[in-house]
């Protein structure tokens, strides 16, 4: 069995530390720092606080309000069922929201709205595969592993990245 070689670096970004972890395949791992937990790697993998991967320079740009759109080769690492609705997040447009329900009827399953919501739970690459752009169908938000706050941000920063004038879609 091949072990498998993780390298990882933290990037300064307007919602804290982010942890940035890539494999053979492509990206792995966007991690947030929460609360006093330091942005530490798993165990294994390696840290290089210069790795200067396309990744990073996508996710830096992204922060600044220079970038929209990821080219990146991912790793996803899910059920065919996440996959599934991982690979529909991806076509969610930068500024744009969705409900839950909006993404089970996108890939032909609209009673899996709880499912859904399990599946953006388990993404590991958040922003890049974006998880923070699905909201309740009230438009309220709902469900971020690094909390509301930070998925806010996330969205405020893409609304005026965009220059969106009018009410936003989430409450």
């Amino acid at each position: 069995m091949a072990v498998e070689t993780v390298v990882c670096t933290a990037i300064d970004s307007f919602v804290g530390k982010v942890l940035i972890a890539e494999d053979e395949k492509g990206l792995r791992v966007v991690r947030f720092m929460e609360g006093d937990k330091s942005c530490k790697p798993d165990s294994g993998w390696r840290f290089d606080k210069h790795l200067k991967s396309e990744a990073v320079r996508q996710l830096v740009s992204y922060f600044k309000g220079e970038l929209r759109e990821f080219d990146l080769p991912l790793s996803l690492d899910g059920t065919p069922f996440q996959e599934t609705v991982w690979k529909a997040l991806l076509k969610i447009p930068f500024g744009e929201t969705v409900s839950y329900g909006e993404i089970a009827r996108r890939i032909g399953r609209p009673r899996a709205v709880r499912a859904v919501g399990g599946a953006n739970g388990k993404n590991n690459i958040p922003i890049v595969v974006p998880c923070h752009r699905i909201i309740g169908c009230s438009g309220r938000l709902t469900g971020f592993g690094s909390g509301l706050p930070i998925k806010e941000a996330l969205l405020e920063h893409e609304w005026k990245v965009s220059r969106k004038t009018g009410a936003r879609a989430w409450k």
